[in-house]
């Protein structure tokens, strides 16, 4: 387990311990490697020839083409497309002349579909965070401190559950792999049971006969429960 994972799961489990307002500490996970990645791109990592050749051929995804355009790095981004452009013109003007002779060419299909589904800064993210999540199941399975700030977080959304739940199930044994999953379940189910009272509740006010009751817990329970089902990512508050 490299010590390069363990530090910022045990700081994102603790913070949401600490505060149930961070929310699903897997969430916060991604979104600090999110951070850094946008920040190596637009920076240190933009003119290194290694880098360049994987965006070039990867290019990215919507998501984190408007990331980078709000982060106020115009001319990093444009040097990124520059490059990036130059060689989709010649990966696509190789079909162009089979066109010209009556001889279509499919080489530019499958070049476009290749990169209507890759991203660099996906992929990235990806390996690290398949990593952290694995993480997690080992310090669970090493260190007892862990164990407890398991137990204190608000909630896993239910796609980071599952992925918590996978890797459980493919590096615990038959011993331990029980108690992870009960532990996991409660943090999940107890949250679930708030949440839907919350929207229950949020959706009786406006009923009239509930008009002068108090909001209790419930007048962000649809932006928690959006989080909830489909993560919290792709914060864009730069």
């Amino acid at each position: 387990m490299e010590q390069i994972y363990t530090i910022p799961v045990n700081e994102k489990f603790e913070a949401s311990a600490a505060d149930a307002s961070c929310g699903c500490p897997m969430c916060a996970l991604y979104r600090k490697l999110e951070e850094d990645e946008l920040d190596l791109i637009l920076g240190a990592s933009m003119m290194e020839p290694d880098v360049r050749i994987k965006t070039n051929k990867l290019g990215f995804c919507r998501t984190h083409y408007d990331m980078m355009f709000v982060r106020k790095n115009r001319l990093g981004m444009a040097l990124t497309l520059e490059s990036h452009l130059k060689e989709l013109q010649g990966d696509l003007s190789k079909g162009f002349l089979g066109t010209v002779m009556g001889r279509p060419d499919q080489k530019p299909a499958r070049r476009i579909g290749e990169l209507e589904s890759s991203c660099y800064v996906c992929g990235r993210i990806d390996f690290h965070f398949q990593h952290m999540a694995e993480t997690v199941v080992l310090l669970f399975d090493t260190d007892e401190t862990f164990v407890e700030k398991l137990k204190q977080q608000p909630y896993f959304c239910l796609p980071h559950y599952r992925l918590l739940l996978e890797k459980a199930s493919a590096r615990l044994g038959k011993k331990r792999l029980p108690a992870f999953c009960e532990i996991t379940e409660k943090v999940v189910k107890g949250y679930l049971e708030t949440l839907t009272d919350d929207v229950s509740w949020f959706c009786k006010k406006f009923d009239y006969r509930y008009d002068k009751e108090p909001w209790k817990n419930s007048k962000d329970s649809v932006e928690r429960a959006i989080k909830f089902l489909r993560s919290d990512l792709h914060r864009n508050e730069k």
